[in-house]
């Protein structure tokens, strides 16, 4: 017998669960809010975590919030978020808006 057999029984190797690599215990993880799905913004309004949480975008754990670049933004307004993707803020700033970036 090779000293690897445990008597036809599933091996002590194929037992352990199967990790999918490293996980960081310091790792931010954000929800992502696209522009192109806040839909129609009115002139100046302020988008921030109430906005957010009241049109269903924001999930129910507690997770901070980041505003990316997919889609278009054409009105000006104020936006109050956890933090921004560099193409987001570009395009709400060319719309004449604000970016607020809110500490964690």
């Amino acid at each position: 017998m090779p000293p690897r057999f445990e008597g036809g029984r599933m091996s002590v190797i194929r037992q352990f669960p199967k990790y999918d690599g490293f996980t960081h215990h310091r790792k931010r993880v954000f929800h992502p809010v696209n522009l192109g799905d806040l839909g129609e913004i009115e002139e100046g309004a302020t988008v921030d975590l109430a906005y957010l949480s009241m049109r269903g975008l924001l999930p129910r754990r507690l997770l901070p919030v980041k505003i990316l670049g997919r889609g278009e933004i054409k009105v000006k307004a104020h936006f109050a978020a956890h933090a921004f993707s560099a193409s987001a803020r570009a395009k709400i700033e060319s719309a004449g808006g604000s970016c607020e970036v809110i500490p964690l």
